[in-house]
């Protein structure tokens, strides 16, 4: 082309735009239309149309559709000018283009562009470039157009209740037309008719000729239309009579099975009747079977409502109403059995043994509802399972890990496909008894969306007063859960709702000290694991040390559950090397120098204390999920503006504590010998190590406040000595909690003083003797008191503090050959 595109469209009359021909398909102006274009030179051309000529194209149907690459002598003269409005490429290569139709428009001359070929084109690296002369309509506003545009708007609307294909949006615009070309261009894009009808109507110039036409068009379609509903009512009286005859052959069939010829259907159903009036269950229940039974009579058994009706029976005569299972309440044989399957767990062990006394005296009590609530692998599901045997009942669990829908508890309505009770029923039916130990594993695990709250639909299971008259959807009647025993196990109790905690019993299972980590190993993991690899007892000897060592070098958990992979792992390799050797009567020996060899290098570093006093260094104490650690926290002081950085992922919690222990200092200044505008000129950098590991909570605060000091006087903080307690504004040390497990990380790194809340002494209760032994224990109420006892300075340094300080209560331990004693000082 010697013209430029610029030149070429210049001309009001004519115009040069790409060519895209259409394959049995027709584009009237005003319309919208998308096609999917694959052909190559239909997409060079939309390319080209897209890039430079204001995204118009001209759009030609061919003569011959099988034809793959038509000339313009294959195409018909009479075509539409149309918009390119949207183009979106598809993964296979096609594109969907969105057409607007604009103008007809004739076909003058053509032109073909060959594209430059690059390595990986196909063969289609051509399109045409066709000179096009708009075309105007021959429009005559007369009577009988305005006439002819009313019959076809009631002619549409008549069609469209008949093929439901025309949108009301569409029905809507094209009533408001009132051009006779318009809206026989609009209603001729939504006809049914093939590709030259269109193409007729595309070539009708004269406006109310065209739209004469497409009334015809209307007319045939509804006709065609009323003889296709007139069939399809014949078919459906010929199904009707199919319908009687089958009615009919099933009365022969009863015939049949009332002579004994067959199996009778009706048989089955009296048997129905027989089970129903038998089982012992509740009166409603049974009318509620009785009244479904008697619908089930009249229903053809291939009707889809008597597979309904008929799994609802089955749910009835199945599930355990009044079963009772006969419980073993025997204390002694009890307390044998949850001794021998677990080592400590007094607390949960002690409630259990007063439920079995109350219910040997009562006779009847309904089943409590017991919630174990601590860390992974410290054996809640494993204890619910002792209990079960323990009791004599049978163990049912349920995780409701994950559980989000209300459905899975209360059940399906029966008018959903493929309903079903709720996991309760479902388990109960399992069960086969209606007072089995009911276990719910991960009830802080539950989420809620958009078909309901589970735990919402758990208050009524767990509510003593309430769950003796459960609705399940499905069954839609009301069933006795009061003699199931139910116990649930959460990890954390913060994530369970608190009308839900008001519900249930709560116990906690805190994390195992290491002592009681000794016992399980050796009494429990360690000959279970000898027994699961195929070993004898004489097979392999594990040396206490090793154990302990296992415990502190290789896992780090509240429970034993990593303690047991890791004790298996020494099992197996022990079992390989006696295979190895050949000798099934070998005796090996597993000391501390064995584990390197046998587990690797050692997973586990605890925290641990250092070596000489420093400046700025104070040892806290931090309970975690998996336990007690000592905290070490750092203080420096550098040139500033009065900054205060705290570091190593600090939660919001704990760097409150932080600016609370500086206020503390900065309040009580002249105490240290400070100017009272000291931190105008210095910043300082609170740092707790391990830097990612996040760390948060309130019982650092007396550790930073003594850090601080440290740091600002140059004084270095005993090494041996660690504390734990929440600090106040005015210096008051506040109580903190899991202090059995803070007690024993201190013993574990050679700490000899620790520094505890005076609110806290009763706590000490509840810590093994083992773990207090060798521990000087400080009971504080304020900072001043813990200051003096921590850092290394000369007496006369803090003899103001201790004048405005209340007295400290010191905590010594002696051993007069019996027991550690504890005495206030």
């Amino acid at each position: 082309m010697s013209e430029s595109k610029s030149d070429k469209n210049k001309s009001p009359q004519s115009m040069h735009l790409p060519l895209m021909p259409l394959r049995e398909v027709v584009v009237f102006p005003y319309s919208i239309m998308p096609l999917f274009v694959g052909r190559g030179s239909s997409i060079h051309a939309i390319e080209a149309a897209s890039s430079g000529y204001d995204k118009r194209i001209m759009l030609v149907a061919q003569r011959q559709p099988e034809q793959d690459k038509p000339g313009p002598d294959e195409l018909y003269s009479i075509g539409t000018i149309a918009k390119i409005l949207q183009v979106l490429r598809l993964p296979d290569g096609t594109i969907k283009v969105l057409f607007e139709g604009v103008q007809r428009a004739r076909c003058i001359e053509s032109e073909l562009v060959q594209l430059p070929r690059q390595e990986g084109d196909n063969e289609d690296n051509e399109y045409y470039i066709v000179k096009v002369e708009p075309i105007t309509d021959v429009d005559k506003s007369t009577i009988e157009a305005e006439a002819t545009i009313q019959a076809t708007v009631e002619s549409l609307e008549e069609y469209s209740k008949l093929n439901k294909k025309i949108p009301p949006d569409s029905l809507n615009t094209i009533s408001g037309v009132n051009t006779p070309g318009r809206m026989a261009d609009l209603v001729a894009s939504y006809l049914k008719a093939d590709y030259k009808t269109k193409q007729d109507l595309l070539e009708i110039l004269d406006t109310q000729e065209r739209l004469i036409k497409v009334y015809e068009i209307i007319q045939n379609e509804i006709a065609v239309a009323n003889i296709e509903r007139t069939i399809k009512n014949r078919v459906k009286g010929q199904m009707e009579r199919n319908q009687r005859e089958y009615y009919l052959n099933e009365q022969i069939k009863a015939i049949h099975k009332e002579m004994g010829r067959e199996d009778d259907q009706q048989a089955e159903l009296q048997e129905l009747e027989i089970i129903l009036k038998e089982k012992d269950m509740p009166e409603e229940a049974r009318a509620k079977g009785l009244s479904e039974l008697k619908k089930l009579r009249v229903m053809p058994p291939s009707s889809a409502e008597y597979t309904v009706v008929r799994n609802y029976l089955d749910w009835i005569i199945d599930l355990p109403w009044n079963k009772l299972q006969e419980t073993n309440l025997d204390i002694k044989k009890a307390r044998e059995i949850l001794d021998a399957d677990h080592y400590g767990l007094e607390k949960p062990k002690e409630r259990i043994m007063e439920y079995l006394a109350v219910q040997k005296l009562a006779h009847k009590l309904k089943g409590p509802i017991l919630c174990l609530v601590g860390p992974p692998g410290v054996g809640k599901t494993s204890l619910a399972k002792s209990v079960a045997r323990a009791t004599g009942r049978e163990f049912v669990r349920l995780s409701l890990g994950g559980v989000r829908d209300e459905a899975e508890i209360r059940g399906h309505r029966r008018t959903y496909v493929g309903a079903l009770p709720g996991k309760i029923l479902q388990s109960l039916k399992r069960a086969k008894y209606n007072n089995p130990l009911f276990c719910l594993d991960e009830i802080d695990k539950m989420t809620a969306d958009f078909r309901g709250d589970p735990s919402s639909a758990l208050l009524e299971v767990l509510d003593p007063e309430q769950n003796n008259t459960f609705n399940d959807h499905y069954l839609d009647l009301d069933y006795d859960l009061s003699q199931v025993f139910f116990i649930t196990t959460a990890n954390n109790l913060q994530a369970i709702p608190l009308p839900l905690q008001d519900r249930m019993e709560i116990i906690t299972l805190p994390g195992y000290l290491e002592t009681e980590k000794q016992h399980i190993a050796k009494d429990y993991l360690l000959p279970k694991q000898i027994e699961a690899n195929g070993l004898k007892p004489e097979n392999i000897t594990v040396s206490d040390k090793a154990i302990t060592e296992v415990i502190r070098s290789y896992t780090r958990e509240a429970g034993v559950r990593n303690l047991e992979r890791e004790i298996a792992t020494i099992c197996r390799k022990t079992a390989m090397q006696l295979v190895e050797k050949d000798d099934l009567a070998a005796n090996f020996k597993v000391g501390i120098g064995s584990l390197a060899r046998l587990l690797g290098v050692k997973k586990v570093r605890h925290g641990a204390r250092e070596q000489e006093p420093l400046v700025g260094v104070c040892n806290g104490l931090a309970y975690t999920g998996v336990g007690g650690d000592i905290l070490t926290i750092e203080v420096a002081v550098m040139p500033g503006k009065g900054r205060l950085h705290t570091t190593g992922k600090l939660g919001d919690v704990m760097k409150e504590s932080a600016e609370a222990a500086l206020t503390y200092v900065r309040s009580r200044s002249d105490h240290f010998d400070l100017r009272p505008d000291f931190h105008k000129n210095i910043d300082l950098h609170i740092h707790v190590p391990e830097g990612a590991t996040p760390k948060d909570g309130p019982s650092a605060g007396i550790t930073l406040a003594t850090a601080i000091v440290s740091a600002l006087l140059g004084l270095p903080v005993r090494n041996d000595l660690a504390m734990t307690g929440e600090i106040t504004l005015r210096g008051r040390v506040l109580p903190i909690g899991g202090l059995r497990e803070k007690l024993l990380a201190a013993q574990r790194a050679l700490i000899k003083t620790v520094i505890i809340p005076l609110d806290n002494e009763k706590d000490l209760k509840e810590v093994p003797e083992a773990v207090l032994k060798g521990l000087d224990i400080q009971l504080v109420e304020h900072v001043d008191e813990v200051l003096p006892q921590a850092i290394l300075a000369p007496k006369n340094l803090f003899e103001r503090l201790s004048d405005t300080a209340p007295l400290c209560h010191n905590l010594k331990l002696t051993d007069n050959g019996d027991s550690p004693t504890v005495h206030a000082q």
